[in-house]
């Protein structure tokens, strides 16, 4: 009998995932979520590093380089939102 209930289990769960992702449990996310979400924490990241740079750099030249990278990561980031 055991066995009967662990197969359906596990049909169960073959089942769950062929479902379309409109069809996804609640809290559970499509690829294409998940690709986002990391693009978005990877500039967030980006952005953070250039922030830093920009604190500490007196050369003008490359400051003025940092803040070009700053307004692109942020213009990508509005982008994803």
């Amino acid at each position: 009998m055991a066995r009967g209930w662990e197969s359906k289990d596990v049909e169960s769960q073959v089942e769950e995932k062929k479902l379309a992702p409109r069809e996804l449990p609640r809290g559970q996310r499509t690829p294409e979520q998940i690709r986002v979400d990391l693009e978005r924490k990877g500039l967030e990241l980006s952005r953070t590093r250039i922030v830093n740079d920009l604190e500490s750099a007196t050369n003008p030249n490359h400051r003025k380089s940092l803040e070009a990278a700053l307004a692109f990561l942020d213009k990508k980031l509005s982008e994803l939102n």
